[in-house]
Protein backbone atom coordinates (compact mmCIF):
# COMPACT_ATOMS: atom_id res chain seq x y z
CA UNK A 1 0.00 0.00 0.00
CA UNK A 2 1.38 3.69 -0.96
CA UNK A 3 0.39 6.87 0.73
CA UNK A 4 -0.19 8.96 -2.06
CA UNK A 5 -1.77 12.84 -1.84
CA UNK A 6 -3.68 14.62 -5.15
CA UNK A 7 -3.43 17.75 -5.51
CA UNK A 8 -7.00 18.68 -7.56
CA UNK A 9 -9.53 16.19 -6.83
CA UNK A 10 -11.71 17.36 -9.74
CA UNK A 11 -12.73 16.38 -13.60
CA UNK A 12 -10.11 13.85 -13.55
CA UNK A 13 -8.38 13.57 -9.65
CA UNK A 14 -11.57 12.76 -8.42
CA UNK A 15 -11.75 9.05 -10.10
CA UNK A 16 -8.09 8.60 -10.30
CA UNK A 17 -8.35 8.93 -6.14
CA UNK A 18 -11.09 6.38 -6.28
CA UNK A 19 -9.25 4.27 -8.60
CA UNK A 20 -5.79 4.34 -6.37
CA UNK A 21 -7.95 3.22 -3.05
CA UNK A 22 -9.70 0.34 -4.60
CA UNK A 23 -5.99 -1.05 -5.43
CA UNK A 24 -5.27 -0.65 -1.86
CA UNK A 25 -3.67 2.51 -1.57
CA UNK A 26 -4.30 5.75 1.26
CA UNK A 27 -5.08 8.67 -0.64
CA UNK A 28 -5.37 12.61 0.66
CA UNK A 29 -7.32 14.63 -1.66
CA UNK A 30 -7.64 18.83 -2.16
CA UNK A 31 -10.32 20.83 -2.94
CA UNK A 32 -10.64 24.13 -2.92
CA UNK A 33 -14.23 24.12 -2.24
CA UNK A 34 -15.87 23.44 1.31
CA UNK A 35 -19.17 21.84 0.03
CA UNK A 36 -16.97 19.27 -1.83
CA UNK A 37 -15.40 17.80 1.36
CA UNK A 38 -18.10 15.62 2.19
CA UNK A 39 -18.08 14.25 -1.59
CA UNK A 40 -14.27 13.10 -1.03
CA UNK A 41 -14.95 11.78 2.33
CA UNK A 42 -17.57 9.36 1.11
CA UNK A 43 -15.60 8.20 -1.47
CA UNK A 44 -12.61 6.94 0.99
CA UNK A 45 -9.93 10.09 0.49
CA UNK A 46 -8.78 11.52 3.23
CA UNK A 47 -10.49 15.31 2.65
CA UNK A 48 -7.83 18.42 2.48
CA UNK A 49 -9.14 22.17 2.05
CA UNK A 50 -6.32 23.29 0.42
CA UNK A 51 -6.26 27.07 -1.55
CA UNK A 52 -2.69 27.16 -3.43
CA UNK A 53 -2.52 30.90 -4.28
CA UNK A 54 1.05 32.95 -5.46
CA UNK A 55 3.09 33.45 -2.40
CA UNK A 56 0.65 31.33 0.24
CA UNK A 57 -0.93 28.20 0.78
CA UNK A 58 -3.68 26.99 3.23
CA UNK A 59 -1.85 25.91 6.34
CA UNK A 60 -3.46 22.46 6.05
CA UNK A 61 -0.79 21.78 3.46
CA UNK A 62 1.50 20.32 5.65
CA UNK A 63 -1.14 17.76 6.98
CA UNK A 64 -2.22 17.08 3.27
CA UNK A 65 1.24 16.33 2.23
CA UNK A 66 2.31 14.05 5.89
CA UNK A 67 3.34 10.50 5.35
CA UNK A 68 3.02 10.69 1.82
CA UNK A 69 5.18 9.05 -0.85
CA UNK A 70 3.86 10.52 -3.74
CA UNK A 71 2.64 14.23 -4.76
CA UNK A 72 -0.32 13.93 -7.92
CA UNK A 73 -0.26 17.88 -9.09
CA UNK A 74 -3.19 18.25 -11.07
CA UNK A 75 -4.57 22.04 -11.27
CA UNK A 76 -5.20 23.51 -14.37
CA UNK A 77 -3.52 27.14 -14.97
CA UNK A 78 -6.85 28.34 -16.37
CA UNK A 79 -5.39 30.49 -18.43
CA UNK A 80 -6.75 31.68 -21.74
CA UNK A 81 -5.31 32.77 -25.16
CA UNK A 82 -2.21 34.52 -25.36
CA UNK A 83 -2.75 37.24 -23.06
CA UNK A 84 -0.74 39.45 -24.70
CA UNK A 85 -2.47 42.58 -23.09
CA UNK A 86 -1.98 41.28 -19.36
CA UNK A 87 0.25 42.05 -16.82
CA UNK A 88 3.61 40.41 -16.27
CA UNK A 89 2.52 38.92 -12.36
CA UNK A 90 -0.85 38.39 -13.72
CA UNK A 91 0.93 36.20 -16.33
CA UNK A 92 3.16 34.11 -13.95
CA UNK A 93 0.71 32.94 -11.41
CA UNK A 94 0.27 29.90 -12.05
CA UNK A 95 4.28 29.24 -11.90
CA UNK A 96 4.62 31.01 -8.34
CA UNK A 97 1.63 28.72 -7.35
CA UNK A 98 4.12 25.86 -7.79
CA UNK A 99 7.25 27.66 -6.30
CA UNK A 100 5.05 28.93 -3.70
CA UNK A 101 3.71 24.84 -3.24
CA UNK A 102 7.96 23.45 -3.06
CA UNK A 103 9.61 24.49 -0.19
CA UNK A 104 6.31 21.75 1.19
CA UNK A 105 6.98 19.28 -0.41
CA UNK A 106 11.07 19.66 -0.11
CA UNK A 107 10.27 19.35 3.78
CA UNK A 108 7.40 16.62 3.77
CA UNK A 109 7.93 12.95 3.05
CA UNK A 110 6.93 13.52 -0.80
CA UNK A 111 9.66 11.64 -2.68
CA UNK A 112 8.04 11.23 -6.12
CA UNK A 113 5.87 13.99 -7.94
CA UNK A 114 3.90 13.31 -10.98
CA UNK A 115 3.25 16.61 -12.83
CA UNK A 116 -0.35 16.63 -15.07
CA UNK A 117 0.90 18.74 -17.79
CA UNK A 118 -0.75 19.49 -21.38
CA UNK A 119 0.67 18.57 -25.41
CA UNK A 120 -0.13 22.75 -25.53
CA UNK A 121 3.60 22.93 -24.36
CA UNK A 122 4.11 22.40 -27.80
CA UNK A 123 2.35 25.05 -30.01
CA UNK A 124 0.95 24.04 -33.38
CA UNK A 125 4.09 22.30 -34.92
CA UNK A 126 3.53 20.32 -38.29
CA UNK A 127 5.57 17.40 -36.79
CA UNK A 128 5.28 14.24 -35.59
CA UNK A 129 5.95 15.14 -31.72
CA UNK A 130 7.37 12.64 -29.54
CA UNK A 131 9.00 13.55 -26.53
CA UNK A 132 12.10 14.62 -27.72
CA UNK A 133 10.26 17.49 -29.77
CA UNK A 134 11.57 20.78 -28.77
CA UNK A 135 8.44 22.45 -27.49
CA UNK A 136 7.18 25.76 -28.48
CA UNK A 137 4.09 27.02 -26.59
CA UNK A 138 1.88 29.47 -27.87
CA UNK A 139 -0.80 29.96 -25.76
CA UNK A 140 -0.33 31.55 -22.06
CA UNK A 141 -1.37 28.16 -20.62
CA UNK A 142 1.17 26.25 -22.62
CA UNK A 143 3.96 28.97 -21.36
CA UNK A 144 3.04 28.27 -18.08
CA UNK A 145 2.83 24.62 -17.82
CA UNK A 146 6.52 24.51 -19.23
CA UNK A 147 7.66 26.75 -17.14
CA UNK A 148 6.39 24.53 -14.21
CA UNK A 149 7.84 21.61 -15.83
CA UNK A 150 11.35 22.56 -15.37
CA UNK A 151 11.18 23.87 -12.01
CA UNK A 152 9.78 21.11 -10.81
CA UNK A 153 12.22 18.84 -12.86
CA UNK A 154 15.14 20.80 -11.63
CA UNK A 155 14.52 20.34 -8.18
CA UNK A 156 16.88 17.48 -6.67
CA UNK A 157 14.97 17.06 -3.08
CA UNK A 158 12.19 14.85 -5.44
CA UNK A 159 11.67 12.92 -8.41
CA UNK A 160 8.87 14.50 -11.13
CA UNK A 161 7.58 12.70 -14.19
CA UNK A 162 5.75 14.71 -15.80
CA UNK A 163 2.77 13.59 -17.95
CA UNK A 164 1.40 15.74 -21.30
CA UNK A 165 -2.19 14.61 -21.81
CA UNK A 166 -4.13 15.70 -25.34
CA UNK A 167 -7.29 16.70 -25.25
CA UNK A 168 -9.18 15.14 -22.65
CA UNK A 169 -12.90 13.50 -23.13
CA UNK A 170 -14.98 11.35 -21.19
CA UNK A 171 -18.45 10.28 -21.16
CA UNK A 172 -19.61 13.83 -19.61
CA UNK A 173 -17.16 15.72 -21.55
CA UNK A 174 -16.33 15.97 -25.42
CA UNK A 175 -15.53 18.81 -27.22
CA UNK A 176 -18.28 17.93 -30.23
CA UNK A 177 -20.65 19.24 -27.73
CA UNK A 178 -19.25 22.78 -28.43
CA UNK A 179 -18.48 22.34 -31.95
CA UNK A 180 -22.02 21.13 -33.02
CA UNK A 181 -23.67 23.79 -35.37
CA UNK A 182 -20.64 25.81 -35.30
CA UNK A 183 -20.07 27.19 -38.35
CA UNK A 184 -16.57 28.17 -40.38
CA UNK A 185 -14.53 25.66 -38.11
CA UNK A 186 -10.74 25.61 -39.49
CA UNK A 187 -8.52 22.68 -39.31
CA UNK A 188 -10.68 20.26 -41.13
CA UNK A 189 -8.08 18.47 -42.75
CA UNK A 190 -5.37 18.72 -38.78
CA UNK A 191 -5.35 14.77 -36.90
CA UNK A 192 -7.63 14.76 -33.64
CA UNK A 193 -5.21 14.58 -30.27
CA UNK A 194 -7.08 13.05 -27.55
CA UNK A 195 -7.31 10.84 -24.55
CA UNK A 196 -10.14 9.21 -22.65
CA UNK A 197 -10.50 9.98 -18.88
CA UNK A 198 -10.16 6.28 -18.22
CA UNK A 199 -6.64 6.13 -20.38
CA UNK A 200 -5.34 9.28 -18.54
CA UNK A 201 -6.28 7.17 -14.95
CA UNK A 202 -4.37 3.43 -16.28
CA UNK A 203 -1.94 5.82 -17.46
CA UNK A 204 -1.06 6.96 -13.64
CA UNK A 205 -1.58 4.18 -12.06
CA UNK A 206 1.16 2.46 -14.54
CA UNK A 207 3.19 5.47 -13.82
CA UNK A 208 2.79 4.73 -10.05
CA UNK A 209 3.21 0.94 -9.96
CA UNK A 210 6.01 0.79 -12.77
CA UNK A 211 7.99 3.44 -10.53
CA UNK A 212 8.56 5.22 -14.11
CA UNK A 213 10.12 8.64 -12.37
CA UNK A 214 12.28 11.61 -13.77
CA UNK A 215 10.39 10.46 -17.08
CA UNK A 216 8.02 12.86 -19.24
CA UNK A 217 5.40 11.02 -21.39
CA UNK A 218 2.89 12.15 -24.32
CA UNK A 219 -0.63 10.24 -23.65
CA UNK A 220 -2.64 11.32 -26.27
CA UNK A 221 -4.31 7.85 -27.94
CA UNK A 222 -2.64 6.67 -31.10
CA UNK A 223 -6.33 7.24 -33.16
CA UNK A 224 -5.52 10.49 -35.51
CA UNK A 225 -8.54 10.53 -37.84
CA UNK A 226 -9.42 14.31 -39.32
CA UNK A 227 -11.02 17.06 -37.06
CA UNK A 228 -13.87 16.83 -39.96
CA UNK A 229 -14.36 13.36 -39.66
CA UNK A 230 -14.34 12.62 -36.15
CA UNK A 231 -16.49 15.66 -35.21
CA UNK A 232 -19.27 15.38 -37.68
CA UNK A 233 -19.49 11.24 -36.72
CA UNK A 234 -19.58 12.16 -33.18
CA UNK A 235 -22.50 14.68 -33.78
CA UNK A 236 -24.53 12.06 -35.49
CA UNK A 237 -23.81 9.56 -32.91
CA UNK A 238 -25.05 11.85 -30.74
CA UNK A 239 -28.04 13.53 -32.50
CA UNK A 240 -26.57 17.01 -32.69
CA UNK A 241 -26.55 19.37 -35.39
CA UNK A 242 -23.54 18.83 -37.54
CA UNK A 243 -20.44 21.66 -36.98
CA UNK A 244 -19.51 22.67 -40.36
CA UNK A 245 -15.43 23.13 -40.89
CA UNK A 246 -14.29 25.59 -43.69
CA UNK A 247 -11.54 24.25 -46.28
CA UNK A 248 -9.97 27.88 -46.59
CA UNK A 249 -8.59 28.00 -43.00
CA UNK A 250 -5.19 26.61 -41.86
CA UNK A 251 -4.52 22.77 -41.22
CA UNK A 252 -2.18 22.09 -38.95
CA UNK A 253 -0.72 18.28 -39.33
CA UNK A 254 0.48 17.86 -35.79
CA UNK A 255 0.00 13.84 -34.46
CA UNK A 256 0.87 13.56 -31.08
CA UNK A 257 2.89 10.22 -30.66
CA UNK A 258 2.16 7.53 -27.92
CA UNK A 259 4.82 5.29 -28.77
CA UNK A 260 6.94 5.59 -25.44
CA UNK A 261 3.72 5.09 -23.05
CA UNK A 262 3.13 1.88 -25.16
CA UNK A 263 6.58 0.56 -25.39
CA UNK A 264 7.68 1.64 -21.80
CA UNK A 265 4.20 1.44 -19.49
CA UNK A 266 3.24 -1.37 -21.97
CA UNK A 267 -0.04 0.56 -22.00
CA UNK A 268 -2.86 -0.30 -24.29
CA UNK A 269 -5.06 2.37 -25.12
CA UNK A 270 -9.21 1.47 -25.21
CA UNK A 271 -9.60 2.77 -28.59
CA UNK A 272 -13.50 1.97 -28.20
CA UNK A 273 -14.23 4.56 -26.30
CA UNK A 274 -13.31 7.01 -28.76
Amino acid sequence: MKKISILGCGWLGLPLAKKLIERGNSVNGSTTSESKLSILKDAGINPFLVALESGSVSETINDFLTESEILIIDIPPKLRGNNADSSDSSRKVFVEKIQTLIPFIEKSAIKKVLFVSSTSVYGDQNNLITEETNPNPETESGKQLLLAEVILQKNQGFETTILRFGGLIGQDRHPVKFLAGKENLENPDAPINLIHQNDCINIIEEIILQSKWNEVFNAVAPFHPSRSAYYTQKAKDHNLVLPKFSSEKSNIQKIISSEKIENILKHQFKLDEY
